[in-house]
């Protein structure tokens, strides 16, 4: 159904009347000026859809279970073990329901896909399903419900830690060595045939602390194409068991010893040298920050100003899923610089909105985390577009040019109207068009979750 947008965003320039032809799934025609058609669907402000180019989806129903101080410092660590024994108790349909759950929210809050960093493969224990790629296939059916667009990224997690060692308590769910997890990751791909066509599976080696050297090189030579997600630096104590063991820092190793490039995307890179920032944006990677779940759990400050002013590449995710808020995302991302520059509009280019910047840069570094098509509002690229309620007062006294400053420093959650996967419609209204059974399905399915985590 072709889209007609009283404003709309192409490129860097807003334009007015725009009307929108998609088939396939991609933008086949772009009109300027044009009146509204009776078949068309009208909207108030058409803006490039945002990918969420990090996720675990499970962690959503863990929301609010984790904010209590025990005795001692809290931090990441403790976080991750109360993590492990909520794992213990989910199932394959609660995983499923989860899901459908959060890709849904994603959707409401304006992303058009997600790349799902999934590393619960196995049962509790570490046994092995009868399908190896049994959750996996959780999330896929998850996916398809909701309509979201997908990049499934199975994680190799191998050892316990840095120095090889063994895996234990929760993390047996995850494990697997590289020669069964390359059988997982061709399931993946063969299940994935029957989604959408810009459905794309890729990989993840979990972090330097859970594979190892030989394991990393192995996988990368047995996977030559697609995206590569890694965790890479988001913890000090992570940086110096790296540094340890493997002689460098996170960043500068991976840089040296693997050939980084535009498939890659590097996960929480909050803790870099000068050095490493440029030397990262230089590669032609993505920076995967993931603002709320970095504050969250006190991961630090990306590296902001050095990272851009190398005309470094970025996007953002929603990681843990403890909240699901696009604009907060951005806006945490500008705050944590100036907080620690004590200074504004540091993310903006010089004479710039800082809206604009982080929006576009979002857009387009989440589409090629996520090795999608799109980023932008163009002829051939992938209808993943978004609309928002441009009369909410927070925004209904903006120019063009301070649309995306207000949308990200002013108004509230709750504006997008409208939202298109692939030319998906999925978003209507404001609301899912599955949004009731989804809702219900999850609370029946978590109803006897054990919360006392």
């Amino acid at each position: 159904m072709p889209i007609h947008a009283k404003t709309a965003l192409l490129g860097s320039d807003w334009v007015s009347d725009l009307r929108v032809e998609t088939a396939n799934g991609v933008i086949t025609g772009l009109e300027i000026g044009a009146g509204p058609q009776s078949a068309d669907t009208s909207v108030d402000a058409l803006l490039p859809a945002l990918s969420n180019l990090h996720s675990h989806a499970f962690q959503r129903a863990m929301a609010g279970m984790t904010e209590f101080r025990a005795a001692g410092r809290e931090s990441f660590w403790s976080w991750r073990n109360l993590m492990y024994r909520f794992l213990d108790r989910l199932t394959p349909e609660q995983m499923e329901a989860i899901a459908a759950l959060v890709f849904l929210e994603m959707q409401e809050a304006g992303y058009a896909a997600v790349g799902e960093f999934h590393y619960v493969h196995h049962q509790p224990g570490g046994a092995p399903y009868d399908q190896l790629s049994e959750l996996s296939q959780r999330i896929f059916a998850a996916a398809l419900r909701t309509g979201i667009g997908l990049t499934h990224l199975p994680v190799l997690y191998s050892y316990g830690g840095v120095r090889q060692e063994p895996l234990s308590g929760g993390q047996l769910r995850f494990g697997n060595d590289v020669d069964r997890f390359t059988d997982l990751y061709h399931e993946c791909r063969s299940a994935a045939a029957d989604l959408a066509a810009d459905t794309v599976v890729g990989i993840a080696p979990h972090s330097l602390r859970a594979t190892s050297p030989k394991d990393l090189a192995l996988l990368l030579a047995q996977v030559p194409e697609g995206p590569v997600h890694i965790h890479i630096a988001e913890q000090v104590k992570e940086v110096e068991d790296v540094q340890s063991a493997l002689g460098q820092r996170p960043v500068a190793w991976l840089l040296d010893n693997a050939q980084v490039d535009s498939r890659w995307c590097l996960i929480h890179a909050t803790q870099m040298d000068d050095a490493e920032t440029r030397a990262l944006a230089r590669s032609g990677a993505v920076a995967g920050l993931c603002p709320i779940t970095e504050a969250n759990l006190g991961d630090g400050i990306f590296n902001g100003v050095p990272y851009l002013e190398t005309q470094g590449r970025f996007g953002v995710g929603s990681d843990s899923n403890v909240r699901i808020s696009l604009p907060e995302e951005l806006r945490s991302l500008e705050y944590s610089q100036r907080l620690r520059d004590r200074s504004r509009a540091v993310l903006a280019a010089a004479n710039g909105s800082v809206g604009h910047a982080l929006y576009t840069g979002a857009a387009q570094g989440g589409a090629q985390a996520l090795g999608r098509n799109a980023g932008e509002i163009a002829v051939g690229k992938l209808a993943d577009l978004v609309a928002v309620d441009r009369s909410h007062p927070t925004l209904c006294a903006l120019a063009d040019h301070q649309l995306l400053d207000g949308l990200c420093f002013a108004a509230p959650d709750g504006l997008v109207t409208d939202l298109w996967s692939a030319g998906r419609h999925m978003v209507r209204d404001g609301r899912h068009i599955a949004r009731e059974t989804i809702i219900r399905d999850y609370k029946a399915a978590i109803a006897d979750l054990l919360t006392d985590v």
